[in-house]
């Protein structure tokens, strides 16, 4: 998927974003970072077909796409399971399909509440599960993310970063933003910076390597009534990816900064069950930092 000389601008104010000119290579996790105003959503709004340029061309979008916006407006009476079988149906698939494939995302997502929950007395972060689900209904050749970390629990961050995983493996591209550094650089494997209308590619980013990663499985110290205790891995530098499953979490971080995150850890009262380098290519196993 190509943009070539995109531009955009509302009435005869200011051109918000102007000959703008992006490769998105299928296989690639591409980030557009870029502080507030700079014109990153209304980009992304253009890549998915949502908003029309004002100039330029978008050519070879792909006809499966998935979007996941920065606000998802919940105020709807119906369940999140209603809500994504129609959206599965609107997409082509008949009912029962539409059906089954709600269950199953919003179950690897563990929507709060459950299924049949109201769209409307969803908090922020299962809000965005379920926007994120609506994306998935149809494995797209083009997911787009707009902040995507923002208001998810920690351990949907893991499910998002294998869901951005299988995208890619699939041979989709996934583009996503984020206003923290951190997060590009760990996600990205192409990086474009948007400022003051401009889109410039980080000379760095399409060629560096990924940072080598360490698996490692914790087991939590539990209190006295027996409940495991948890922590914020994302808090730690150089954590990559951290899910929780019952009393154990697997945290993927940075090989440089292994050693000093099973040290704070074990320090706090963590047991170390197991740790080992990750063989697979950067751009399988992703999430967010804080």
């Amino acid at each position: 998927m190509r943009l070539r000389g995109i531009g955009k601008r509302y009435q005869r104010q200011a051109w918000v974003l102007a000959d703008v000119d992006v490769d998105l290579p299928p296989g690639e996790l591409i980030a557009f970072s870029g502080g507030n105003g700079s014109g990153k959503s209304t980009l992304l709004r253009i890549l998915v077909g949502v908003t029309r340029p004002t100039t330029g061309q978008v050519l070879d979008r792909p006809a499966r796409v998935g979007y996941v916006p920065d606000r998802f407006p919940p105020d709807e009476r119906m369940s999140a399971h209603s809500y994504l079988t129609h959206m599965g149906r609107v997409s082509g698939l008949r009912s029962a399909a539409a059906s089954r494939r709600a269950e199953e995302l919003l179950e690897r997502l563990a929507l709060v509440g459950g299924a049949d929950t109201a769209l409307r007395t969803l908090s922020k972060g299962n809000a965005q599960k379920v926007a994120l689900a609506q994306a998935l209904m149809i494995p797209p050749r083009l997911l787009v993310l707009d902040e995507p970390w923002s208001g998810l629990d920690s351990s949907a961050h893991g499910v998002l970063a294998e869901i951005m995983a299988e995208t890619t493996r699939a041979g989709g591209t996934v583009v996503f933003t984020d206003h923290r550094e951190s997060v590009v650089q760990a996600n990205a494997t192409r990086i474009y910076r948007v400022a003051r209308g401009k889109v410039t590619a980080d000379p760095e980013s399409a060629s560096a390597a990924r940072p080598e990663e360490t698996r490692i499985v914790f087991r939590a110290p539990v209190n006295e009534y027996g409940i495991p205790r948890t922590a914020d891995w994302h808090a730690f530098a150089g954590v990559l990816t951290a899910r929780a499953d019952g009393a154990s979490v697997t945290v993927h971080v940075t090989s440089a900064r292994a050693d000093e995150l099973v040290l704070a850890a074990l320090h706090d009262g963590w047991s170390l069950v197991e740790a080992g380098q990750v063989n697979t290519p950067r751009a399988a196993v992703l999430g967010g930092a804080s």
